[in-house]
């Protein structure tokens, strides 16, 4: 849906006019864009340069579009139906702050009178959380994330399978150069409408990151994520070894795994075999600290597996002893057998164990990088809302007003204030912008009942019908987000 926006503008003497749509304020001259390319000065006229995006409800699930408004116009009514959703992408922002919300639309809901409440957001204090399905190693814990050699973010805790940045925030954006600021950014910017960004690492990786789309690391495209520690692998596989393999050992870089130590092995009978690995023992069957981390076998740094084993212990073991080691995702694998000296010869897999291995793999989800936004709604935000804004955040506590972002569920967190993140991979295309201050322009609408939109102090004086804002197209909403007028119907976990 496009609408045309126009705001009001203050000409001067040489027919420039200035924009107040964010703090830079800029003088633009006729015909030209402001700095953030987003509003532009046609023949006097403040006006938007890219669309404002209503959703339509997919019918039946089949995609199709629906005329919005028609040559019939608005009638007169107060509502428009329930099947189309105006967002707040391309919507305009309510700076400087004393300013209602550009879009305070109604509609009727099930014979209910509803309001959503549009706006654009300006983010200084925003960031995105990368979420990287590999078991290899990015990179320290702490370490700086740069993009054209500037600090964006850095490594943050890893989660199970996965590793993570944390990217953006005031620090960076503000808080050092101009560079570093502008850097951060474009950098943001990027990811969150969905086009590739390339980071390094210090002291670790070379990544390519692109929300929704398998990473790049270190140039090698990641196929899966591990089906899980070489702990959980040895007990989700173990029945699947016994009787076909006399030792297994999982290489990871958390947690490896041996069958016959592990209690998996143990109630299955599986009987000692004289193994000994490097590394801190945990508890029975599981290592810590096998070897360094990084790009090789299980996220670790070694090519060679037997890098992680001593000796043999020659009172258990014996010559033709069976042994395979594997990795987490089945990617590496290899079979010994022992020699007279009770050495690891290099065999051929069995044909019994192929389709262990394989399963490994078959279990291992595709690796993909997803990038969460993350951004908290300020006063002036809040206050474009209402006149009294900390009523719309105990609103929004109270679950009486429902948070989406271009549309998509979000999380909002507990606490004070309005802090929310949303996965950019459900908004539509381009759906977020950017200021030079520098910071990030992001959708939010906030859907409520009309009458408790007036009692938190609304803006009554600018509700208007959605049928009142003219023609267009519209854009399908995405079937597995929640519509925002009955998002009690998701049946699925979102956020």
């Amino acid at each position: 849906m496009t609408v045309p926006s126009e705001l009001p503008a203050a000409a001067t003497a040489d027919d420039k006019i200035r924009c107040d749509a964010c703090p830079v304020m800029c003088y633009i001259k006729p015909g030209m864009a402001g700095a953030c390319d987003r509003y532009a000065n046609d023949d006097g006229r403040l006006v938007r340069v890219d669309p404002h995006v209503l959703l339509e409800r997919a019918v039946s699930g089949g995609g199709d579009l629906v005329a919005f408004g028609g040559d019939a116009g608005w009638d007169g009514g107060v509502v428009a139906g329930p099947e189309r959703f105006v967002t707040a992408i391309g919507a305009g922002t309510t700076y400087p702050d004393y300013k209602p919300a550009p879009f305070i639309v109604s509609s009727q809901v099930d014979g209910v009178d509803m309001v959503t409440v549009v706006t654009e957001g300006i983010f200084s204090y925003c960031g995105v959380k990368v979420k990287i399905d590999t078991d290899r190693f990015v990179g320290p814990e702490q370490a700086s994330v740069r993009v054209a050699g500037e600090a964006v973010g850095h490594v943050t805790t890893g989660e199970y399978g996965s590793q993570m940045l944390s990217l953006g925030g005031v620090h960076h954006l503000t808080g050092g150069s101009k560079k570093e600021g502008r850097v951060t950014c474009d950098a943001l910017l990027e990811l969150c409408n969905g086009r590739p960004v390339e980071m390094t690492v210090d002291g670790g990786a070379t990544l390519v990151i692109e929300a929704g789309k398998a990473p790049r690391v270190n140039g090698q495209l990641e196929q899966r994520m591990r089906v899980g520690c070489g702990s959980a692998t040895i007990g989700i596989f173990a029945k699947q070894w016994e009787g076909k393999v006399d030792e297994v050992v999982v290489v990871d870089d958390h947690i490896t795994g041996v069958l016959s130590e592990h209690q998996a092995g143990k109630l299955l009978g599986i009987a000692e075999t004289g193994i000994r690995l490097k590394g801190r023992r945990s508890t029975p069957g599981r290592y810590f600290q096998v070897a360094q981390p990084g790009t090789g076998w299980g996220g670790t740094d070694i090519d060679d597996p037997l890098a992680i084993l001593g000796a043999f212990d020659p009172k258990t073991a014996y010559p033709g002893l069976r042994l395979l080691m594997v990795s987490t995702t089945g990617e590496h694998h290899a079979y010994f057998e022992l020699d007279e000296s009770l050495r690891p010869v290099p065999r051929d897999l069995p044909a019994a164990l192929v389709e262990s291995v394989e399963r490994i793999s078959e279990n291992c989800e595709p690796a993909l990088a997803t990038v969460l936004f993350i951004g908290g709604a300020g006063g002036s935000l809040r206050a474009g809302v209402t006149e009294n804004p900390v009523r719309l955040t105990r609103s929004v506590k109270d679950a009486l007003t429902y948070v989406t972002c271009g549309g998509a569920p979000v999380y909002v967190w507990p606490g004070g204030g309005i802090t929310f993140m949303v996965d950019v991979t459900r908004l539509p295309a381009n759906a977020f912008g950017y200021v030079p201050t520098p910071a990030l322009v992001a959708p939010v609408e906030f859907t409520l009942r009309l009458d408790d939109y007036e009692a938190m102090g609304g803006h009554m004086g600018h509700v208007r019908p959605l049928s009142s804002l003219g023609g267009g197209l519209g854009l399908r909403h995405r079937d597995d987000n929640p519509w925002p007028f009955s998002p009690q119907a998701a049946r699925r976990s979102h956020g």
